[in-house]
């Protein structure tokens, strides 16, 4: 998924820890990346992760998805 959008990536693997902004990720690919996850995982970015952290590194982005896609915890019924 993130490929696409890093023109230096070139063929090699990405990691977790793969500096996006090394791999060309710029701030309109940035935004383009942002729709492409929230269309491909189906949650949406609040405005307090579209921060430079959360696009800092593919595994920084991804624990943003991963923690928007998990379920919410339920109230405990006394």
């Amino acid at each position: 998924m993130l490929r696409p959008f890093l023109k230096f990536a070139g063929d090699s693997p990405i990691t977790p820890t793969s500096r996006l902004r090394d791999l060309g990720l710029d701030s309109m690919q940035e935004i383009e990346l942002l729709f492409a996850v929230e269309d491909a995982f189906g949650v949406a970015l609040p405005d307090e992760d579209l921060v430079d952290a959360t696009f800092e590194t593919a595994g920084s982005l991804w624990d943003v998805v991963e923690r928007l896609r998990a379920p919410e915890p339920r109230a405990v019924a006394r």
